[in-house]
C-alpha cells in the first residue's frame, strides 16, 4: 500500500486507488464524469474520473475515521482530544479518569477544602 509511507505522492496515491477499483467497474464502457488535474511537488497530473470511481471515492470517505478522532469535549466542544483524553484547548480530562478527578473536586469543593496536588483522593 503506497499511501501508508511518507513522504508520498499524492498522484500516485490516488492513481492506486483507481487502479484498485476500477477493475469492478459493471458499465467501463460508461464516459468518464470527471476529469481532475493535481498539481504536487512531484509534478502534475491529470486523472478521467468514471462513476463507479468517485462512488467508490465517496464510500471511502464516509467510513474513514481518522485515527487522531478521540472525538469532542464534553466541557468546550473542541476536537482535540490527546491519547489521555485530554482536552488541548480547555484542559478537561475525560474517560474513567477524568470522571473520578472530577469527583473529587466535587466532594472537595462541597467539604470547603482545597485539593492539595498530590495528596490522597
Amino acid at each position: 500500500m503506497l499511501w501508508v509511507t511518507a513522504p508520498f505522492d499524492p498522484a500516485a496515491v490516488i492513481a492506486e486507488f483507481i487502479d484498485a477499483v476500477s477493475p469492478y467497474n459493471p458499465h467501463p464502457e460508461a464516459a468518464p464524469v470527471a476529469v481532475v488535474g493535481l498539481r504536487t511537488a512531484y509534478g502534475e497530473d491529470v486523472f478521467t474520473l468514471s462513476d463507479h470511481v468517485i462512488r467508490a471515492m465517496c464510500r471511502a470517505l464516509e467510513s474513514y475515521r481518522d485515527p487522531e478522532d478521540r472525538g469532542d469535549c464534553a466541557g468546550c466542544g473542541g476536537r482535540h482530544l490527546d491519547e489521555n483524553l485530554h482536552c488541548r484547548d480547555c484542559g478537561r480530562l475525560h474517560g474513567v479518569l477524568g470522571q473520578v478527578i472530577a469527583e473529587h473536586m466535587r466532594r472537595a469543593a462541597a467539604d470547603g477544602e482545597a485539593p492539595r496536588p498530590g495528596g490522597p483522593m
